[in-house]
């Protein structure tokens, strides 16, 4: 009989990148390599699960901008360029290494795994990855939630409830859309979380968030089970706390087991050892070196003279890790629940380990091998735990008549020192004042357009004081000079396309507010593109903000930018509504 429960959470999301102005363009294969390396496989690796008779439950959220670009045709059709193209090389690469003991197994592999990937996504999702993971959902073993919808960074945004609402009830419709009914469940982008953001979760009809360890632990009161059962908010919506074992077996660089010697090293590409002329047809058009995702080596140690990778010590080692874990959490599940806190509880103990889904197989290239291995091994040994899913650990609440713990967490997320320091601080700090004036100007075109008049009433708008007398103002950045003005527009508009202008205004807003930009600006990764990105949305919403307001929209303009940002084609602006 078992004693407590794991449930293991991957989240899955990707910015909104796509640049139908390029044929090529280097920022979309970030998505193409998660297709590839990610979200492929891991359907691939769930349907083997199901079809062997594997009984388990894993909980995915998958971000709406991730499904927007699982979604869009233009992105469609390049990844099956992009993928001819890796089995073009790998094939290429299959004569360079012929007779090679320690590279021709590996690139066999790779090409074996590219066919695969494309048989799979042509032939057995028919393009169609939604799809795909909703009838993966509608098996049983595999919850599916959602995120905010441009995956902002809330607790940053907490001073404007509209802002908060709109993220996450475009999220919610957003996932009816796709899936057919309503999420029980979010992912709050990076965990961040602020007290009495659970009223708007509850608002959208949602039944549980994530929080990282001390949100929970630091909550008031200090809950009895700590993160080993969820704590019910003052909303009446139930917080799961992350483990700190679990995840740091998983994701720690020194502890983990990503970081096994054996293990494929990441950043060791024959994009950058081959020969230019050679690879050049397979990385950026301009010859620029980029990964190709073929990579020969293994972590081997801190050195640079890395050692060929082996398939089958790496497979080895993903078994053994993956046996490592299931005994660490059988012990972890039987010391909880002796223990006196548990040993007359209503509920028993639940282990919540979150992860990035990314980190398996594009980071930790074995991580898919080592989660089926966990699944199996769960399953077939009978341990003294089961995996479940958050919904399913708060039916068991209902049918044992179990009251939650009511706690208000506290401020947190699971960035760098807990708190909000990624996405504020001296790298991005700049962001924020162009974010606030632009949810603020958003609110009053929401709350001025909350019936649209026909349009022989329409006159240009009289601006609030914060903005000055004409209404406008020109943004301006510190890393460039200027600011952003509307183009030449032509004076007059209809009912219609004064409703598509305040549309794409909320896309614009919404885009602008991915906390992937303020992160990419700390990291450094991407910096400039990070940035560009983020003055892109900003200046294309107030020069919307600014045609709008003085009755001058040209059309021409306007299907230029909705066909570029076609994110979200069912918002509607209103729900920016100082009303709600």
């Amino acid at each position: 009989m078992h004693k407590g429960y794991l449930c293991i959470v991957l989240h899955a999301h990707l910015p909104y990148i796509r640049h139908p102005e390029y044929d090529y363009f280097l920022e979309e294969n970030w998505f193409y390599e998660a297709l590839t390396e990610t979200y492929i496989p891991l359907l691939d690796m769930f349907n083997r699960l199901i079809n062997d008779g594997i009984d388990f439950r894993i909980t995915l959220s998958l971000s709406p901008t991730l499904i927007e670009m699982f979604n869009d045709d233009l992105l469609r059709e390049r990844y099956k360029r992009y993928i001819e193209r890796l089995i073009e090389l790998s094939e290429k690469e299959g004569y360079r290494t012929r007779g090679d003991i320690h590279f021709e197994p590996i690139v066999k592999m790779y090409k074996e795994k590219f066919l695969r990937i494309k048989c799979l996504f042509e032939d057995a999702y028919r393009r169609d990855l939604a799809s795909a993971f909703k009838a993966l959902q509608d098996t049983g073993k595999v919850e599916i939630i959602t995120s905010a919808a441009t995956h902002a960074f809330l607790p940053n945004l907490s001073m404007y409830p509209q802002a908060i609402r709109a993220q996450i009830k475009i999220a919610t419709e957003h996932y009816k859309q796709n899936f057919g009914i309503c999420p029980n469940g979010i992912w709050l982008p990076e965990c961040g979380y602020v007290p009495g953001m659970g009223r708007y979760i509850k608002e959208a009809g949602i039944k549980f968030f994530f929080l990282d360890t001390h949100g929970v632990l630091y909550g008031t009161p200090t809950p009895r089970y700590g993160v080993y059962t969820p704590v019910s908010c003052p909303s009446g919506v139930a917080a799961f706390g992350r483990d700190v074992k679990s995840s740091r077996q998983v994701w720690s660089s020194i502890e983990g087991y990503p970081g096994d010697f054996d293990y494929r090293d990441f950043y060791r590409d024959i994009g950058y050892d081959l020969d230019l002329d050679y690879i050049k047809p397979y990385i950026h058009p301009d010859g620029i070196r980029t990964y190709t995702g073929l990579k020969y080596y293994r972590i081997t140690g801190k050195t640079d003279k890395k050692k060929p990778y082996v398939i089958d010590n790496a497979r080895k080692k993903s078994e053994e890790h993956a046996r490592n874990f299931i005994t660490n959490r059988e012990l972890q599940i039987h010391f909880l629940s002796s223990s006196r806190k548990f040993r007359n509880a209503l509920l028993k103990p639940v282990i919540t380990a979150t992860y990035d889904a990314e980190l398996f197989g594009h980071w930790w290239f074995e991580g898919l091998e080592w989660l089926d291995f966990v699944m199996r091994g769960i399953f077939l040994e009978h341990k003294n735990f089961i995996t479940i899913t958050p919904s399913e650990y708060l039916g068991l609440q209902d049918s044992h008549s179990a009251r939650l713990q009511v706690c208000q967490p506290s401020m947190s997320s699971w960035g760098s020192r807990g708190y909000n320091e990624v996405w504020l601080n001296n790298s991005n700090d700049y962001m924020y004042r162009h974010l606030h004036k632009s949810i603020e100007r958003m609110i009053y075109l929401a709350d001025r357009f909350s019936h649209p008049s026909p349009p022989h009433l329409f006159t240009p708008l009289e601006s609030p004081a914060i903005y000055g007398e004409d209404g406008i103002d020109k943004i301006s950045f510190p890393h460039r000079k200027g600011g952003v003005n509307a183009p030449s527009f032509l004076t007059g508009f209809t009912s219609s396309l004064l409703e598509r202008a305040l549309n794409q205004a909320a896309r614009e807003l919404l885009l602008s507010q991915q906390s992937d930009w303020a992160f990419i600006m700390k990291t450094g990764t991407a910096t400039e593109y990070a940035k560009k990105r983020f003055e892109e949305h900003i200046g294309l919403f107030h020069s919307l903000y600014q045609s709008i307001i003085s009755n001058t929209i040209e059309e021409r303009w306007l299907n230029e930018i909705e066909n570029r940002n076609k994110v979200f084609q069912n918002v509607d602006y209103r729900i920016y509504c100082s009303s709600g």
